[in-house]
């Protein structure tokens, strides 16, 4: 979908091409880019437009790094930063990350998960800064890609870089919880941006067969919907992938990490600072508590994230280990919001 799109990025163009075929060499070396489809769209989509500037941590706080520097040094590091593999911090309020361009071989991975095909209408949850909206783009076209996010700001500034890149995509400012009612159906949604739980009006929003792809609980789920959808009958039910995932939360949502941390006290270190075991904690959350849920995965030969999967209906949602018919099931959400 992107042969026409025409590269017009000012000065370094040659210098940031290079770049990116190095960092696209590097992800496919990995096996995150098998599929020639998102391969072409992560060689041809421009990461550096999407992150005019972005801020790297320092201690007490972070440095700024900005394509329009007058320093050819600093410029230099931040177009090798925008073409590493790694994520950006793009958005910080008052010493806290609100806003980051995720790690490219992480977005290739969840593309290559949300398995699309040609036709499908995807929502993305979390316009960050544009980019994976573009890589969508370019695969499927933009009339069939729509990005939500409730920070005017982002979706300005989101919208802008897309518009720089020869992409125009619907660009939304909402609710994502709410999801897009009026560009619904939708074939396929991504969120990247972390959840407490899946938000049943994605499940109304679906079409049958759709996949949804999330962050939860340190992990990503693969949902599938079943049913007709906006029904009482509609439902979801999938597993995790067995990859790490590390977002900033969905705005509105607490991230809950000042209450795991009370809740860790007591177990062993080993446990603390395993992250398989945090992940199963987050995920029982509020059902198991430490030693419980520590005493089980042990029992369970520790089970990796790919053991543990998520049903989800009008009736609640509910976190399962192995099977969800099975003697391990816990609710992830009371409410079903």
């Amino acid at each position: 979908m992107g042969a026409d799109r025409h590269e017009a990025y000012g000065p370094g163009d040659t210098v940031a091409a290079e770049a990116r075929a190095a960092l696209v060499r590097e992800i496919a070396a990995d096996g995150a880019l098998d599929d020639p489809a998102w391969r072409a769209a992560f060689q041809e989509v421009p990461r550096h437009v999407f992150v005019p500037y972005y801020f790297v941590s320092r201690p007490g706080g972070f440095d700024r790094l900005w394509g329009e520097d007058a320093d050819p040094a600093r410029r230099a590091r931040w177009l090798k930063g925008a073409y590493a593999d790694g994520a950006l911090a793009t958005r910080v309020r008052d010493g806290e990350l609100i806003s980051s361009s995720s790690q490219p071989s992480l977005m290739a991975r969840m593309l290559t998960e949300l398995d699309v095909r040609d036709g499908d209408r995807v929502l993305e949850i979390g316009a960050g800064t544009g980019y994976n909206a573009a890589l969508l783009a370019h695969r499927l076209g933009d009339e069939r890609v729509t990005t939500i996010d409730l920070d005017p700001e982002i979706t300005e500034s989101a919208r802008r870089h897309l518009a720089a890149a020869g992409y125009r995509p619907a660009v939304v400012t909402g609710d994502g919880a709410r999801g897009c009612p009026e560009r619904a159906p939708f074939d396929r949604i991504i969120a990247t941006c972390a959840l407490p739980s899946v938000p049943l009006s994605w499940l109304a929003q679906c079409a049958p067969g759709a996949r949804i792809l999330a962050p939860l609980a340190t992990g990503l789920i693969a949902l599938t919907v079943e049913g007709p959808a906006g029904t009482e009958a509609a439902r979801a039910e999938g597993r995790f992938l067995h990859t790490a995932a590390y977002f900033v939360p969905l705005r509105g949502t607490p991230s809950g990490e000042a209450a795991e941390r009370r809740r860790l006290g007591g177990l062993p270190r080993r446990a603390v600072e395993n992250d398989l075991f945090r992940f199963m904690l987050t995920l029982t959350s509020g059902t198991l508590d430490p030693h419980e849920a520590y005493s089980l995965w042990q029992r369970e030969h520790r089970p990796g994230r790919e053991r543990f999967g998520v049903t989800i209906g009008h009736g609640g949602q509910w976190a399962w280990l192995d099977d969800p018919s099975g003697p391990y099931v816990w609710p992830l959400s009371r409410d079903g919001s």
